[in-house]
């Protein structure tokens, strides 16, 4: 199920002030996905949200995107000693190793060491970031409720157009008993005149035989069972859209159970009226399982 949530927030701590924007959002999938884009710098912060998450969300694929900034007034340039160590020690390396290939490098000065990747850094340097973590997983709370919310309207709009695609599901199935009942005569004219033909041609053979071999014909063609377990996947589909847990996956299972009876009948239909309507019924049921695969 889609859902969307953002937020801004500003957060004073010790190691200084910042600035956060969340972004959470979700699309359909058949399981539940979490991604997170966190700080790295922030250890721990991604297992108690990703907790919250899976707390309160069964089934989507869920981003949550967070950007952290510290004001520029609590903010600093450093150097990372460990990584200028490292680039030195590289650096007499290359010079050692050019000299004795008889080679001459330009001298290098500590600006040019300063432009390295990784030896100058602006990122936050805080002796204890749990504060800042605690505070960030307080301030994700509402954002998660206002996602929630979010997901909530979506499947308010999506449980009318599902109950009103089961109503048609229930009307066309009343179709078909009706239209079962004005193909009864036509089968049993059809049957007689079938039965004639088979005495005419094969005139030894006992009567009661044909009979029987008729009667299998009926049993193949009656679509009694079908229209039955139809009318209890519509009673079965309705207790699922009044329940409030998570019911996506019963009734994606309840589709192709749906959709196996209406191809049963446009099997056995041997009628124009019958298969009109077991079409009618296919197409609304393709329809209901699109969105179903939009529920949690």
């Amino acid at each position: 199920m889609t859902g969307y949530s953002a937020s801004n927030c500003e957060i004073a701590t010790e190691g200084g002030q910042f600035s956060c924007q969340w972004d959470l959002r979700s699309v359909n999938g058949r399981g539940l996905d979490l991604r997170f884009r966190l700080p790295d710098w922030l250890d721990g912060l991604e297992v108690s949200l990703r907790k919250q998450l899976s707390d309160r969300v069964r089934r989507g694929n869920v981003t949550l995107t967070l950007k952290l900034a510290r004001a520029e007034q609590s903010g600093a340039m450093r150097l990372n000693l460990a990584a200028l160590d490292a680039a030195v020690v590289m650096v007499m390396a290359a010079e050692t190793r050019a000299e004795m290939q008889g080679l001459g490098l330009a001298p290098m000065t500590a600006a040019d060491l300063l432009t390295m990747r990784g030896i100058v850094e602006s990122g936050p340097d805080l002796a204890d970031p749990a504060p800042l973590i605690a505070t960030l997983v307080t301030q994700f709370a509402p954002l998660l409720d206002s996602f929630e919310a979010s997901r909530a309207a979506e499947g308010a709009a999506l449980l009318r157009i599902l109950t009103a695609q089961i109503d048609t599901i229930a009307t066309l199935t009343t179709q078909a008993q009706a239209a079962t009942e004005g193909r009864r005569s036509d089968q049993v004219a059809a049957l007689k005149a079938a039965l004639a033909r088979l005495s005419e041609a094969a005139p030894h053979v006992e009567p009661a035989r044909l009979e029987q071999e008729l009667a299998l014909i009926a049993v193949k063609t009656d679509v009694t069972e079908e229209l039955d377990r139809l009318k209890a996947h519509v009673v079965a589909a309705r207790a699922l859209l009044a329940e409030v847990e998570p019911i996506g996956r019963k009734l994606d299972f309840l589709m192709q159970e749906f959709n196996r009876e209406a191809n049963t009948l446009c099997a056995k239909s041997q009628n124009p009226d019958l298969t009109r309507i077991g079409l009618d019924l296919k197409t609304v049921i393709d329809q209901m399982r699109e969105q179903v695969q939009n529920l949690e």
